[in-house]
């Protein structure tokens, strides 16, 4: 039997995407159960479901034969040693370090884009973006070391993807290159050609178009818009 996958709306959920694009651009099958983000208070529909399944109550979850696993680099670790032939990983052993440091730098870090540049699928919020570049500090700095990172990687592996082909690393930063698109956010001609291969992944495209046809407006994830 193919295991759950649940996740929140498509349109918001960062973490849901990075694991539900692995195992869609990985070919492994799944059965998505997405869980609308109505409140994230105790008693809203939200948490009673999740909170059932995951006792953190969060976002996204892998339920692989009644065993569930969350937290996004907990679902990948368990997927790359579940699937092993998929190589989510490099195989090289000191990529695969690197990989894991990068996605755990993520994962635990750029807070001020994460902060300020929420991920918003359907919107087009480049004069947002730009105020935010101004006055932002903590956005610049992070996208500098984005800048450097993503840089570094596809020279030193060739690309197309940050380790030569598509892994969790990818996966992992789609909701940036989400961001980075949605802000209008400056980057590097190579750094923009990397979002653009990223954006045009049929996994990615896939969220994309789903993402777009939910046509849920969530006031509180909605930090810049009001209701239409």
């Amino acid at each position: 039997m193919a295991s759950q996958l649940y996740i929140g709306n498509k349109n918001y959920s960062s973490w849901s995407m990075r694991p539900w694009v692995l195992l869609t651009g990985a070919g492994i099958p799944f059965e998505e159960k997405m869980v609308r983000f109505d409140s994230f208070d105790a008693q809203s529909a939200f948490k009673s479901v999740v909170a059932a399944i995951n006792p953190v109550g969060k976002v996204p979850v892998l339920v692989d034969d009644g065993f569930a696993v969350w937290d996004t680099l907990a679902i990948a670790e368990y997927l790359a040693e579940r699937f092993p032939d998929k190589q989510l990983w490099p195989a090289d052993a000191r990529a695969r370090a690197r990989a894991r440091s990068v996605c755990a730098e993520m994962h635990s870090g750029f807070n001020a884009l994460r902060s300020h540049c929420s991920m918003n699928i359907e919107a087009s919020l480049p004069e947002v973006g730009r105020i935010l570049w101004r006055d932002q500090a903590g956005v610049r700095a992070d996208m500098a070391r984005l800048e450097a990172m993503w840089t570094g990687l596809l020279a030193e592996h060739g690309g197309p993807m940050l380790f030569g082909d598509f892994g969790i690393a990818d996966a992992y930063f789609a909701p940036v290159c989400s961001r980075i698109r949605t802000y209008a956010l400056p980057v590097s001609p190579t750094v923009a050609a990397y979002v653009d291969r990223v954006h045009q992944l049929p996994a990615v495209q896939a969220w994309v178009q789903q993402a777009l046809a939910e046509h849920d407006f969530i006031d509180f994830d909605e930090p810049y818009r009001s209701r239409p």
